[in-house]
């Protein structure tokens, strides 16, 4: 998020994108990296947003589900631990009680403000949790952005036509998707979906969707009286 980013535009986009799912979707943004010169003018906003969200049955209106079990709990507690023990500052987290659904697991999304990006930062939760931290330097942050072994979705919210081109570009997000004033969950079904690095492995839908339904062969139609041999090769016969 930089300094000329549209703040209602990017809490919304990060709101849906960090705990739409309950944080467990592949695409799911883990990680806001936000200018100090809005930093403070930002947060304040997204943390109302985190204390405020419904949590409960999505069948009845809640936005934020359940997680999928006990061992996703247990996984998103471990690394709110962990963030915790490096100083963090933590909104959310916590399970909550829903009536008539005591075997399931439904928590609080975690907001959690961190200085560096550490281990766990580093590491996929698939857990409503997003860490937020604080930038000065465009370049710098790119690096940072990139220093992980995930490569699925990116966003950057901005209005600065210079620093979204560059995200864009080879210098910037090493991810396979890149949205600009989109988060990473946005509509991008209508083009190739996949990612980079630990989450590579090719494209489906949008412009290699077609690929699935064909049946490729290579043709080669000689319209010639003579039959010309690969390498030069002479071949005579009687």
């Amino acid at each position: 998020m930089t300094p000329t980013a549209d703040l209602d535009l990017t809490l919304r986009g990060v709101a849906f994108a960090a705990m739409g799912t309950a944080g467990q979707r592949c695409t799911t943004l883990r990680r806001l990296f936000v200018h100090e010169s809005v930093y403070e003018s930002f947060v304040p906003r997204l943390k109302k947003v985190y204390r405020s969200v419904s949590v409960g049955n999505p069948l009845t209106g809640n936005l934020v589900g359940p997680l999928i079990d006990g061992l996703a709990y247990e996984s998103m507690q471990r690394a709110i631990g962990e963030a915790k023990a490096a100083g963090a500052a933590i909104v959310g987290g916590e399970r909550v009680a829903i009536a008539g659904a005591d075997a399931a697991f439904y928590v609080r999304p975690a907001l959690i403000e961190i200085d560096g990006q550490t281990a766990t930062v580093e590491r996929e939760t698939f857990a409503p949790i997003l860490y937020v931290i604080k930038y000065s330097d465009f370049d710098a942050v790119i690096k940072l952005h990139n220093a992980v072994p995930q490569g699925l979705s990116s966003s950057i919210f901005t209005n600065d036509l210079r620093e979204a081109e560059a995200f864009l570009s080879a210098r910037g997000s090493d991810c396979g998707i890149a949205n600009v004033n989109i988060g990473p969950s946005g509509a991008e079904i209508g083009g190739a979906f996949g990612g980079e690095k630990e989450t590579g492995g090719g494209r489906e839908s949008g412009s290699d969707a077609w690929r699935a339904y064909m049946r490729r062969a290579t043709n080669t139609i000689n319209f010639g009286r003579t039959l010309p041999l690969a390498q030069g090769v002479k071949f005579d016969v009687d």
